[in-house]
């Protein structure tokens, strides 16, 4: 079965005074039709950027993609100019941001905001796109949907105000929604309803979500597969049970040793990771996270680890001690 999307060899660049941040690093996965796939890392990772990088959101200067392909149903998305891009984005492939405050037009109304992608891709007519928009507040669960077509992003809550960037990401149906943490702001509660609502919407609408977060409790409820990122690195991919129960990347055994767990003990510490993420301006000759892993060896120093399959192609991991250390992040 051929791919929804597919990203290969994805490099991106920001050229500073400082010298060259090397934040996206020779990334490559796919995804299928249907699929919500979970990319997960600290900040500065490189999981907004490679995001940015595939929907050409990414400012020049100072950044540029240097390298790379994504195809997105049998199309390059990097070969497009950016008149096609524009018919691309929100109604092929769809992104709701980290902060609806700032992502929302404070001046514009937010049913407006909602019917401009439908005005723009559907072809609609004004009285077709304001009922469609009062539809989807109602969809994502916003009350009194049509009533507040006519309000603005400011008398909208938190909560409200990523629904209906939710809306707006699905507006068009695109085939790809990516949420780069679109929950992060958000009290637990609302988070959880966000979560509920997007479970919900994917069942309904069938299309791929990519989940882009640095909480892995959120991810293992939500998501088929897992990429799990680094220093603009995949380090270690695959199915969620695979991810959680047989790790295999120290890094990942680290993020999944900081989660807090109901079965733990009175008085049981948290794992941290000792150390700080490299600088993407000067990154190491090696493996990206040797300088803060236990288990390295000269060869982690000197050789940066392919990302290799094992358990056929349901897992992949790029280190070169991940045999010896298999096992260790079983909780």
């Amino acid at each position: 079965m051929k791919h929804l999307l597919e990203v290969k060899n994805l490099e991106t660049r920001f050229y500073m005074q400082d010298g060259v941040v090397k934040a996206v690093n020779n990334v490559s996965y796919t995804m299928d039709r249907g699929e919500i796939l979970g990319v997960v890392g600290e900040s500065g990772c490189g999981k907004s950027v490679h995001a940015l990088s595939m929907m050409q959101l990414i400012p020049y200067p100072p950044g540029k993609i240097t390298n790379g392909e994504v195809w997105l149903d049998g199309q390059d998305l990097l070969t497009l100019s950016e008149e096609e891009m524009q018919k691309v984005r929100g109604r092929e492939i769809a992104m709701i941001f980290q902060d609806p405050m700032t992502s929302l037009n404070p001046v514009y109304t937010v049913g407006f905001q909602i019917m401009e992608a439908l005005l723009l891709h559907n072809n609609m007519s004004r009285r077709e796109a304001r009922d469609r928009a009062g539809e989807l507040l109602e969809l994502v669960g916003i009350p009194g949907a049509k009533d507040r077509l006519d309000d603005y992003p400011h008398q909208f809550s938190g909560g409200m105000r990523q629904r209906a960037m939710i809306a707006m990401g699905l507006s068009c149906e695109p085939k790809l929604l990516i949420a780069d943490e679109p929950t992060t702001a958000l009290d637990v509660t609302i988070q959880a309803q966000i979560i509920d609502l997007v479970k919900k919407l994917q069942d309904e609408l069938g299309m791929a979500i990519m989940w882009i977060t640095h909480d892995l409790g959120v991810v293992a409820e939500l998501a088929h597969t897992i990429n799990v990122m680094y220093a603009g690195s995949i380090v270690e991919t695959g199915k969620i049970h695979n991810i959680y129960k047989d790790t295999k990347h120290p890094y990942t055994i680290g993020l999944l040793g900081s989660l807090p767990r109901l079965d733990d003990a009175p008085g049981t510490e948290l794992v941290s990771i000792p150390g700080l993420p490299p600088d993407l301006l000067a990154l190491p000759e090696g493996c990206p996270f040797a300088a803060r892993c236990v288990y390295r060896i000269d060869k982690c120093l000197a050789e940066k680890p392919p990302l290799v399959e094992i358990n056929g192609k349901d897992h992949a991991v790029a280190c070169w001690r991940w045999e010896e250390i298999a096992g260790m992040g079983s909780r």
